[in-house]
């Protein structure tokens, strides 16, 4: 018998198939809208002035310079754009770098946001926003900052380097992974968290194989919807705090981040929440942290901090700024079990739970 629990769906409109980025005009005019700036990062403002041109008399132009972390000045900077142009909306193509920048936007506006996502971030499903300022990366939630329709056209990831969708990937399984232990889990969470985890599971290794194939490529964006859902439902914990106190203090990749840091989170935490993390270990076998840092291997993914360009001597202050402020986690966390969480990780040593 199932127990109590509460649960409060996306209300964002998600738009799923191949070819579908040829609708996003027909969105813009569903919100209402008829002035959208177009954002992207400064390496895809040429696909994103292609979209903008395909938009016609719907766009008031391109702001190409979204930067990972979500960088407050940059925000500013779009800002102005927002105001001179007259915008009345936001187009988000790219991945988490462009749809942050966005989220940043409505959430200092409330401007209408379609979201065309060209990774699997996932974050393009939650209503939250994390923004760097000062060296520290801050997370914010709000309901202006969900965005109202999101394309997921797996036409646009065919691109994709193999790199970048493999760590893409283990960025939004970490979502997922802590969506099975989080404190306000429910039924439906734990289902779509184990779900995506699966869909990566079957799409990863078959981009290695062959990184065209246009099945895996569906496959991986549809993990990514769900694993994107399931973190904007419910909270997170140890991992997102630590990969954001990395990215936001030491300014290490995003995505690499994650992929690294997901099988030494989920293994600290397994001790605690053995039978939620079971789906874990029933997907990837062994342990849950051992089960994802093998599959990890498997797919050529980054395995240590080290090689993201972190020195050992920062390891001191990243245990300190992740561990000052306290916060819920499975398993009690201080500065010292934090520090060598971060020491293996940074080895890129094999989870032993």
């Amino acid at each position: 018998m199932t127990g109590a629990f509460t649960y409060r769906g996306s209300a964002a409109h998600i738009v799923f198939g191949a070819g579908k980025r040829g609708e996003t005009g027909a969105w813009i005019d569903q919100l209402g809208c008829s002035n959208a700036l177009v954002l992207s990062t400064p390496n895809q403002e040429a696909d994103a002035t292609r979209l903008s041109e395909q938009l016609g008399n719907l766009s008031a132009g391109v702001f190409a310079k979204a930067t990972m972390h979500t960088p407050i000045d940059v925000t500013n900077e779009a800002m102005e754009a927002v105001k001179s142009v007259g915008a009345d909306c936001v187009v988000s193509l790219g991945g988490g770098s462009t749809t942050g920048l966005g989220k940043a936007i409505a959430y200092r506006t409330d401007l209408p946001q379609v979201v065309i996502p060209t990774t699997y971030a996932g974050s393009e499903v939650t209503p939250i926003l994390g923004q760097t300022e000062g060296g520290r990366k801050t997370t914010v939630r709000g309901d202006s900052i969900l965005p109202e329709v999101v394309i997921y056209d797996p036409e646009l990831t065919m691109g994709l380097p193999l790199g970048m969708s493999l760590t893409s990937g283990l960025n939004a399984m970490a979502h997922a992974a802590e969506a099975l232990y989080a404190q306000d889990r429910n039924p439906v969470s734990s289902l779509m968290a184990a779900e995506g985890l699966a869909a990566f599971k079957r799409s990863l290794p078959a981009l290695v194989a062959d990184s065209s194939d246009a099945e895996a490529r569906a496959d991986a964006l549809y993990g990514a919807w769900l694993c994107g859902t399931v973190l904007g439902t419910v909270g997170m914990a140890l991992h997102h705090k630590i990969c954001h106190t990395l990215g936001g203090s030491f300014d290490t990749p995003h995505a690499e981040t994650h992929a690294i840091m997901l099988p030494h989170t989920v293994g600290f935490n397994a001790s605690a929440m053995p039978t939620e993390l079971q789906p874990i270990a029933d997907l990837f076998g062994a342990t849950p942290g051992a089960g994802l840092f093998d599959f990890s291997k498997e797919i050529g993914a980054p395995q240590a901090l080290k090689d993201l360009g972190l020195t050992e001597a920062d390891l001191d202050r990243a245990s300190e700024i992740a561990t000052e402020n306290p916060y819920w986690n499975p398993r009690p966390i201080d500065r010292v079990s934090i520090r060598q969480l971060l020491q293996d990780a940074w080895e890129g040593s094999r989870p032993a739970l």
